[in-house]
């Protein structure tokens, strides 16, 4: 079912009266790119099913784009945001992907949710030659330029990820024990196989590895598990509702363990909101955006200017909702993307500005935090910041890291 936002309304008055951006799907008419006076930018997120709580990351870029239609657009183009509900199902995701390019004839796939959701579609966005950008997903396999170059990923990659927490518990933890759950996908199996990597020679320490389907109502029983192998050290690889679940069943058990959760599940304003604060301190995680919930960022003109933002053009979205950030932060890549492919809008060329961001700047993302890509690194952020929740807030853990894929 196709997800009609607070934007739609208005789209056709906005479409007649500012400018926007468009790219073709032709490869070498720059004659035809130029020409167009739009540009259609198509987008899957989780509007239902067990990953809605991400919704705003796909809400929010609605908002977004017509902001930018409203202050007249790009390069004198406007640009027409259309985004479905795929459920966080592959196939559905297939079936949304194909309406999308086929349909809809859409110019660039942006910021679609998942990491087996979009593994789903990339050979065949691929092989149609669509620009498929900024993918909501750290996946290591969205940085193949060689295989497919019209696919792109945007958050540090989970590998980078999974090392850092590994060696954290190495220089942490004099005798680990260490019990995970990850998710049985390309997301959960990714995470895990960089933070064996990070552990190296030491893999023996893991003393649980446990998997969870999306569709299990609860990982209850991996939990008991790992607590009944002995772990001191728990690795949560899983999405924001079974993470909430972690926190629960471990403060139940009364487990003294270091807790780790991944960025993607670990947003204070909906992870640990709903598990609870109280029980979700001393939790370790990592970030690369400010987070809206901590209360030291209020003053800060990056976040009073986005809940303005949100106030205006994302009404639905909470003033702490860290996706709704991650959904600006991506837009505001998009229109730099588009921006630097000035009278050329061509599939080609918007793919290679994309691969051409060089120490890219976003008020939204922590200091110290920049967004580079090449022709040979389709890894938009490569650096992130260890930290750990105090009960009240995130607090950092040492400098930021550069943990670059091909530094690995």
């Amino acid at each position: 079912m196709r997800m009609r936002r607070s934007f739609e309304p208005t789209r056709r008055s906005l479409l007649k009266g500012a400018a926007g951006t468009t790219a073709s799907l032709l490869i070498g008419a720059p004659a035809i790119a130029q020409s167009k006076k739009e540009i259609i930018i198509g987008n899957i997120d989780a509007y239902s099913g067990p990953a809605a709580v991400y919704s705003s990351i796909g809400r929010t870029p609605g908002g977004y784009f017509k902001m930018i239609n409203e202050q007249g657009g790009i390069n004198g183009r406007m640009i027409k945001y259309v985004t479905y509900d795929d459920a966080y199902s592959p196939a559905k995701t297939v079936e949304q992907a194909r309406k999308l390019v086929e349909s809809d004839e859409i110019d660039v796939l942006f910021s679609p949710l998942g990491a087996p959701t979009n593994a789903a579609i990339m050979k065949y966005m691929n092989a149609k030659k669509v620009p498929h950008l900024f993918i909501a997903s750290g996946a290591t396999k969205f940085g193949d330029y060689k295989n497919f170059p019209y696919t792109m990923g945007f958050q540090p990659c989970y590998q980078i990820e999974g090392r850092t927490f590994a060696q954290h518990v190495l220089a942490t933890q004099s005798d680990p024990k260490i019990g995970i759950v990850y998710q049985n996908d390309d997301f959960g199996r990714d995470v895990l196989k960089g933070f064996k990597d990070g552990l190296g020679a030491k893999t023996s320490a893991i003393v649980a590895e446990l998997s969870y389907e999306t569709a299990d109502p609860t990982i209850d029983s991996q939990i008991v598990r790992c607590k009944s192998a002995g772990a001191n050290v728990f690795m949560s690889m899983t999405t924001p509702k079974f993470a909430a679940q972690g926190i629960k069943k471990i403060a139940e058990l009364n487990w003294p363990v270091a807790h780790y959760i991944g960025n993607n599940a670990s947003s204070a304003g909906s992870t640990l909101k709903a598990a609870g604060y109280d029980i979700s301190k001393g939790i370790i995680s990592s970030a690369y955006l400010k987070d809206p919930v901590d209360a030291a960022w209020d003053s800060d003109p990056a976040i009073q200017k986005w809940r303005a933002f949100l106030d205006k053009y994302d009404p639905q979205a909470a003033k702490n909702d860290i996706y709704a950030a991650t959904g600006y932060l991506t837009s505001q890549t998009m229109v730099q993307v588009l921006k630097q492919c000035g009278d050329d809008v061509s599939s080609a060329n918007i793919i290679k500005q994309a691969a051409n961001l060089k120490d890219v700047e976003s008020d939204m993302l922590l200091p110290g935090i920049r967004i580079n890509t090449s022709p040979t690194d389709y890894y938009p952020l490569e650096q992130l910041q260890l930290v750990h929740f105090t009960g009240e807030r995130y607090e950092k853990l040492g400098p930021v890291i550069d943990g670059g894929i091909s530094k690995a």
